[in-house]
């Protein structure tokens, strides 16, 4: 919980994508983030732990959470052995002061992988101190059927795992209620996505408000509950052209998490 009476807001490195883990850091900070939360992903700054202290110091922003490089398109990124992936990003998290790690279930061709999963991460939290936020996914859509693609499956809530993450755009895929998946979660929930989507088959990643997941219904029922971990806006700009667009869009995320949480003015760009 913030100073100001409600969970601290951050910015997901991956919401300025195709634009580098420093604009992000850039950005968050012009616009009134409290926190970034670091996508390792495949920009190299992102994979070094040095150059993102660096950047925290220089904007004087924490750093909310490393999410571990454990997406399709970043799966050789830190290697291919994902557990080392994990430990990587636990030592990272370490070395920048961040307590949670953001990772997905394994895909199901881990199977190796997967067979301990719940286990491992435990064994991880106790061995690193980091927490671990399992977050959940999805099965993946065509116009025909529904394919279960991780193990040991999308939704967390069905695990024993102490520490979790939920992403609105995730849930808008699998249909899933985000309010009923944090009610079955209780204390274990510990960062959230906030995000938006539709019926779309696809990971839309709206900005907050712009879909139909009830965002402002679910950051309410937060505050109600009195959530006390990360609030991290992850959404996608890429359609975005010009850096006010871009600047525009987080402001707007930013906006909509401040009123619905608890109202707090945002500062003008120029630190006002």
């Amino acid at each position: 919980m913030s100073e100001r009476g409600r969970p601290r807001i951050g910015l997901s490195t991956s919401s300025v994508y195709p634009e580098s883990t420093a604009h992000a850091f850039g950005y968050a900070a012009a616009v009134g983030y409290e926190a970034v939360e670091v996508m390792v992903g495949i920009d190299a700054l992102s994979q070094q732990v040095d150059a993102v202290r660096q950047l925290s110091e220089h904007h004087g922003l924490p750093v909310s959470a490393i999410h571990a490089p454990c997406l399709l398109f970043t799966q050789r990124v830190w290697g291919v052995e994902p557990w080392g992936k994990l430990q990587r990003s636990a030592a990272m998290a370490k070395a920048v002061g961040a307590e949670v790690v953001v990772v997905h279930p394994p895909f199901r061709w881990q199977k190796e992988y997967a067979r301990d999963f719940v286990n491992g991460i435990a064994a991880l939290e106790e061995s690193s101190g980091i927490a671990f936020a399992v977050e959940n996914m999805y099965p993946w859509r065509t116009s025909r059927r529904r394919l279960e693609m991780y193990l040991p499956g999308w939704d967390p809530s069905d695990e024993p795992y102490a520490n979790t993450t939920i992403d609105l755009s995730h849930a808008a895929i699998a249909q899933s209620d985000p309010v009923a998946m944090a009610e079955r979660l209780g204390p274990r929930l510990r960062h959230i996505h906030l995000t938006d989507g539709t019926d779309s088959a696809k990971d839309e990643h709206l900005v907050p408000g712009r879909g139909d997941m009830g965002a402002d219904v679910f950051l309410q029922h937060l505050a109600a509950t009195g959530f006390a971990g990360e609030v991290v806006l992850e959404i996608n700009t890429r359609r975005c052209t010009t850096r006010e667009e871009r600047e525009a869009d987080l402001r707007a995320s930013l906006e909509f998490a401040i009123e619905h949480l608890g109202a707090v003015p945002v500062p003008d760009t120029d630190g006002r």
